[in-house]
């Protein structure tokens, strides 16, 4: 009967009633309600002022655990395999120094030039220009621009472009620019910019 004694003056408890200045003499409804509210601002003030900074701290801790962890399986599987990855780099520098090592030298350009113009002549075209422009010289290779001025049809520039992909050189086709001729629309003027490459001196800069 006790308990329900208590909460029927909880019950009838007006806030408006209480006297702050006599909580000794409070009814036991008074000092319990007292109690729940002093106990629940402890609660609620500890939580704010320890418990909701160290809360976040710990989930950047561990959050910063997961990133760290990451990071060292990664770096441990790159560790595993550090030798493979050495062997293959060096196989790719050896297959990268024999593939520099193929392109032609400057001697050997006079002699692309008459490929092509034997090219162009054997394609049924008329040989406009074949003519070198400046160097471009890169970190591992000397680029050689080639202007190539041609007259003739489509079938024509079609056989003359397939035999220069074919050739044993490195040779490339950029920049295509065709026109119709003025004296004929069965006759085309083609641009076209070659470029090919030739292996790099080590004393040369770049």
């Amino acid at each position: 009967m006790a308990l329900e004694d208590t909460l029927k003056q909880l019950n009838q408890l007006d806030i408006s009633d209480i006297d702050f200045s006599r909580v000794g003499v409070w009814p036991l409804a008074g000092r319990i309600v007292l109690l729940i509210v002093i106990a629940a601002v402890l609660v609620g003030g500890g939580y704010y002022f320890l418990v909701k900074d160290r809360y976040a701290a710990l989930n950047i801790a561990v959050n910063k655990e997961r990133d760290l962890f990451t990071q060292f399986e990664r770096k441990s599987h790159e560790a595993a395999n550090l030798d493979v990855y050495r062997e293959q780099l060096a196989e790719m520098e050896e297959t990268f120094g024999a593939l520099l090592k193929q392109l032609p030298k400057d001697t050997e350009v006079p002699g692309l030039l008459e490929d092509i113009d034997e090219f162009g002549r054997g394609s049924g075209l008329t040989i406009q220009k074949i003519a070198l422009e400046g160097e471009q010289v890169g970190e591992f290779y000397v680029e050689l621009p080639i202007r190539i001025e041609v007259q003739g049809g489509y079938h024509e520039f079609g056989a003359f472009i397939s035999g220069i992909a074919g050739m044993p050189r490195i040779v490339t086709l950029h920049d295509f620019d065709i026109k119709t001729t003025k004296n004929s629309a069965a006759l085309l003027n083609m641009v076209v910019s070659a470029k090919t490459y030739r292996y790099k001196d080590q004393g040369e800069e770049g």
